[in-house]
């Protein structure tokens, strides 16, 4: 074995040349996390700076994500002192709270369609023998937390922001009439936009749903159970209602209209006229996503639920649309695919090292390591292969003296590019979208086979998500923070500078008196 090849054997779980991150950690074994080496020292980094984002794509956030229960609290363990970095490796540790090792007890011979287990147990000679092991989604927490490290250095140096949302899940997309324009060729939405736009109030017909109190069932796991036999029995009363993929039932128009929630009893309207979710401005949408007035005398106040659904699709009335569908495909233990979309505004000009390592290159990298991807696009994407030259040319334009201080004299008009030009960021936004595929345990019987060959009908275990679009967007984020943060170490170690020292060692770094080139007040003040 030649050294070459003993240097890929130990990238295998790492990523980055200056800014490099290694991730560890399995489904099931007693935790999940990351070293990050090459961060930047005296940047000021806390528990706090990470936290959002590993809240944001931690499980159990609604009934449309896999159920298992994890807090994902994160713990610095190295590399920060006086709540500022060191510049020497950072240790990055996530418990696995709930841990169910046994839910895989039945199919530890039998290979899962779609998923990682045959590849793994034939590269490895064996595989985790609970969840997906290192292919789970669980090892993405490493990723994420050190992205979130990477964003905030960027956004302190260049201002850097990052945003991703979801932009299709089955046959439902956002309109491209939606998506909002920025200045600079940037459009869509910022993140705090995502997560509060993204998000919706589930509203249930209280005819449909009894809830039992203390009064009906003094015993707690006896009244926890009845409720949630409850809520099961009323989502799937909701799902025949509507119809999902066959239309409205007759039976399901005459129960709208017997409940009154329409004007015209057993009539289509009255369907339509079902309340089933709220928007972040209040606005009440149908299971379609078209607005729904309330007649006279409607109580929302008896309609809505404690139960936000975060899809973070900005755009409510598609939202609607891609819950009912999320709803409809668990209930028949399935699972759908989508696609997200990300914006990264305040990128500097000159990153990416051509050839091999162009900017856009190295994102689509980056988005294809993470599980279930299945395609990458930058800019006009493989739309841009319908357009002519012409019409796809991005025209240079004076940048006006409002331009930041790291801004080229010049940008673009229009930003079909995406960002980069030859493999180097151009200034402009950059633009992409990743697609993501269905996930591939699902609890619906699929005929496969043994390790042995014999034929065998599968009913997955476990708790898997029947969509991961809504928790994919700080996958995306960290991602490409990572690749942005490199490339940027990369070309200010080429550009170089004659300092070698950050300072001239008379003190130690202080919070309070970072190093800024100024002599310290107390030094002046002997004077």
């Amino acid at each position: 074995v030649d050294e070459g090849q003993v240097t890929d054997r130990r990238r295998m779980s790492s990523f980055g040349t200056l800014f490099r991150v290694s991730t560890f950690g399995e489904s099931h074994c007693k935790g999940v996390g990351a070293i990050v080496d090459g961060c930047p020292p005296c940047l000021a980094l806390t528990e706090a700076d990470i936290q959002p984002q590993l809240s944001r794509r931690r499980p159990g956030q609604s009934r449309l994500t896999t159920p298992r229960e994890e807090k994902d609290l994160v713990t610095i363990m190295s590399g920060t002192e006086h709540g500022h970095t060191l510049g020497t490796p950072i240790g990055l540790f996530v418990p696995n709270e709930d841990q169910r090792p046994g839910d895989y007890k039945e199919m530890s011979d039998i290979p899962r369609p779609g998923h990682a287990d045959l590849t793994y147990l034939l590269k490895y000679g064996n595989k985790a023998s609970s969840g997906g092991g290192r292919s789970s989604a669980r090892e993405t927490i490493g990723r994420v937390a050190a992205g979130a490290i990477a964003e905030k250095w960027l956004a302190v140096t260049y201002g850097t922001h990052i945003s991703c949302w979801v932009s299709s899940i089955g046959d439902v997309s956002v309109p491209e009439s939606a998506v909002p324009a920025g200045e600079g060729g940037a459009f869509g939405w910022t993140r705090a936009q995502v997560d509060e736009q993204g998000t919706l109030r589930m509203l249930r017909d209280p005819a449909s749903l009894r809830v039992w109190t203390e009064r009906d069932e003094p015993d707690d796991a006896k009244r926890k159970a009845a409720n949630v036999a409850s809520e099961i029995a009323a989502e799937e009363d909701f799902l025949k209602l509507v119809g999902v993929h066959a239309g409205a039932s007759a039976a399901g128009l005459k129960e709208a209209g017997a409940r009154g929630v329409g004007a015209a009893t057993g009539s289509e309207a009255a369907l339509k006229a079902l309340p089933c979710y709220e928007d972040w401005q209040g606005v009440i949408y149908n299971w379609q996503g078209e607005l729904v007035t309330p007649s006279n005398g409607f109580d929302l106040a008896q309609w809505r639920t404690k139960e936000l659904l975060p899809l973070r699709c900005p755009h409510p009335p598609t939202a609607c649309r891609m819950a009912t569908l999320i709803r409809q495909v668990k209930l028949e233990k399935d699972s759908i695919g989508g696609s997200v979309a990300c914006m990264c505004t305040g990128v500097p000009a000159g990153l990416g090292e051509p050839v091999f390592d162009r900017l856009e290159a190295k994102l689509a990298h980056a988005m294809m390591s993470l599980p279930a991807t299945k395609g990458f696009e930058i800019g006009s994407g493989f739309g841009g292969t319908l357009m002519r030259g012409s019409t796809h040319n991005d025209p240079f334009v004076a940048s006006g003296a409002a331009r930041p201080a790291h801004a080229p004299a010049l940008t673009v008009s229009s930003n079909n590019a995406g960002g980069t030009l030859g493999g180097i960021s151009s200034g402009a936004p950059i633009y992409f979208k990743v697609a993501v595929k269905s996930v591939s345990t699902i609890g619906q019987a699929q005929q496969t086979s043994t390790l042995s060959g014999d034929a065998i009908t599968l009913e997955a275990k476990g708790r898997h998500d029947p969509c991961v679009l809504p928790r994919t967007p700080p996958l995306v984020e960290g991602m490409a923070a990572l690749v942005l943060i490199d490339a940027a170490l990369i070309q200010r170690s080429r550009l170089g500078g004659a300092a070698t020292t950050v300072c001239d060692g008379t003190r130690n770094f202080e919070p309070a008196r970072p190093w800024n080139g100024e002599e310290p007040a107390a030094k002046k003040a002997k004077h």
